[in-house]
């Protein structure tokens, strides 16, 4: 940074010259750093799968958790600092049950987003807080089709077909530019997600206990998929 910038570097209020927070552009880099995320649509339904990146064979994969259910249809996974995730993630459970009370009815998928980046945007405007160093991938099914949306630290919101964050995201994406089709099978969808995070973090086998995957199926909950299912998923993109 240059030293003309210093000034604009210290509270999340001020703009600087040339229209940069630069507050929020550091949570940016906090979700680079994080671990790499892949959520692709298939034909009826959206996945999620993370890589928890196992530092330590004396960890307990069990214990890192990186993908969350917020209601019954709607799902989300997050890259960056999981301590932060954990915040929106209550938030957007709160919200979305407040709607079920209030109007009897599933909240939907868009809409659940655009209120928890509003949620996000208010920690970019007022002096004494700091934004979320966290991006979430929520996806879920309802009445308008199935979604994959895009959140980041300013609040901003992108839908994708198949999107990835995270610090294999370059990787992901060039993947899924080549490959990626829509409407693809369920298991095709999850070996392509695996083969892209598999080129993501550059490993000639991916360990089963490092991954979790979700999804959520029209008529179906989000869930997470058993460790049996995900070692023959892995397996299959294993041998490819």
């Amino acid at each position: 940074m240059q030293p003309g910038q210093m000034a604009y570097d210290r509270a999340i209020t001020v703009f600087s010259p040339d229209g940069r927070l630069f507050q929020v552009e550091y949570a940016r880099e906090a979700v680079k750093r994080g671990t790499t995320t892949v959520g692709l649509k298939f034909k009826d339904g959206v996945v999620l799968i993370v890589d928890k990146r196992i530092a330590s064979r004396l960890m307990e994969p069990k214990s890192i958790e990186k993908i969350f259910q917020i209601d019954h249809h709607i799902g989300c996974a997050t890259s960056g600092l999981v301590a932060d995730a954990r915040i929106l993630v209550d938030q957007a459970r709160v919200i979305a049950q407040i709607h079920k009370v209030t109007y009897d009815e599933n909240m939907g998928v868009e809409d659940l987003v655009k209120r928890i980046c509003d949620y996000k945007q208010n920690y970019t405007q007022y002096g004494g807080v700091r934004p979320f160093g966290t991006a979430l991938l929520v996806v879920g099914v309802d009445d308008m089709g199935e979604h994959l949306f895009e959140t980041d630290p300013s609040g901003a919101l992108v839908s994708y077909k198949a999107g990835s964050i995270g610090a294999g995201r370059n990787a992901v994406m060039e993947v899924f530019e080549e490959q990626y089709r829509e409407g693809m099978p369920q298991d095709e969808a999850i070996v392509l997600g695996l083969r892209a995070l598999k080129k993501a973090t550059e490993e000639e086998k991916l360990n089963p206990k490092a991954v979790e995957i979700g999804l959520v199926k029209r008529g179906e909950d989000f869930r997470r998929l058993t460790e049996s299912e995900v070692e023959a998923y892995i397996g299959k993109a294993n041998a490819e």
